[in-house]
């Protein structure tokens, strides 16, 4: 049986994102480093979130090693000034560089931004972590600043680039069991990252969220009528499916929205004729925060 696809939308917002390669002498390392970097999907509470675009050979990179295109998000606050909003999202990204990246031997960074808007200096927040004694030269047709390390050294490219895109869109897959999950999860995300220019913060997301809260200190919390353990307790505002037991939530930022939908599409079609897959929705705020509207029934013509 084809799950069936709600009448509904996924809201999704304007955002800022970089795109870049890092690289590292190792597979290990080179996996640490973007995993770490891109763990903690935080714009809601006014960070900076990422993701793993795509895994790339000794053929894709500036530097011949192996490495990945990383993208790292921000949100927009629509009550300050884009400058500010770019300053912030300065300072949370070369937390991410410095903390999870830098820090593992014989790494490095690279833009991956060819139609970029604007550029970031990184000697700022991140060359100067030499302390003065940074340097900038060219490597590999790019010119990179030198960070002098304990395990020399850590080279990032002087300029990385930014641009705007789509970030919040998602879609429900409503499971009957944990094997439905399972598998769903896995052949959505397989789809999704094989279109260019989205990431996927949260993988395999088990905490829908909602704009209002009793706990403001916290941010979003939980979507209590989705949620099925709550069945009894809400009662006839409870929104769950009979026999639904699971709802995992996939979340996609992209380069366009364009692109956004397309991912959407292969993600939610590799997820319809699974065995314990009843339904497919998405998460919205009813229209009042999102700047994007994709409507689910509307990506399958």
């Amino acid at each position: 049986m084809v799950a069936e696809i709600d009448d509904t939308y996924a809201e999704a917002f304007a955002g800022i994102f970089c795109r870049v390669i890092l690289t590292a002498d190792d597979a290990a390392t080179l996996h640490s480093a973007a995993e770490d970097s891109t763990a903690t999907p935080s714009v809601v509470i006014g960070r900076v979130e990422g993701g793993v675009e795509k895994w790339l050979d000794e053929n894709e990179t500036p530097d011949k090693r192996e490495g990945a295109v990383l993208q790292f998000w921000a949100g927009l606050d629509k009550n300050k000034a884009f400058t500010a909003s770019l300053k912030k999202f300065e300072a949370e990204l070369s937390y991410r560089i410095r903390q999870d990246i830098l820090v593992k031997p014989f790494t490095a960074v690279f833009d991956a931004l060819p139609d970029a808007e604007g550029e970031i200096d990184m000697m700022e927040r991140i060359g100067h972590c030499g302390d003065g004694y940074e340097w900038v030269e060219k490597r590999f047709g790019r010119n990179v600043v030198v960070v002098p390390l304990m395990v020399p050294d850590f080279i990032i490219e002087r300029r990385l680039g930014y641009a705007h895109g789509v970030m919040g869109a998602n879609f429900w897959v409503m499971c009957t069991t944990k094997e439905a999950l399972r598998e769903a999860g896995e052949k959505a995300l397989h789809a999704i990252h094989r279109v260019k220019g989205v990431v996927t913060p949260f993988d395999v997301c088990s905490a829908g969220s909602k704009p209002e809260t009793h706990f403001p200190l916290i941010g979003p919390t939980t979507n209590d009528p989705f949620c099925p353990s709550l069945r009894h307790r809400l009662g006839k505002v409870h929104k769950v499916p009979e026999g639904v037991r699971y709802i995992p939530e996939i979340v996609i930022n992209g380069t366009a929205l364009d692109t956004v939908r397309e991912a959407m599409k292969e993600g939610i079609d590799a997820t319809l004729d699974i065995d314990g897959v009843v339904r497919i929705s998405a998460g919205n705020y009813g229209g009042k925060l999102g700047d994007f509207k994709i409507n689910l029934r509307e990506l399958f013509p």
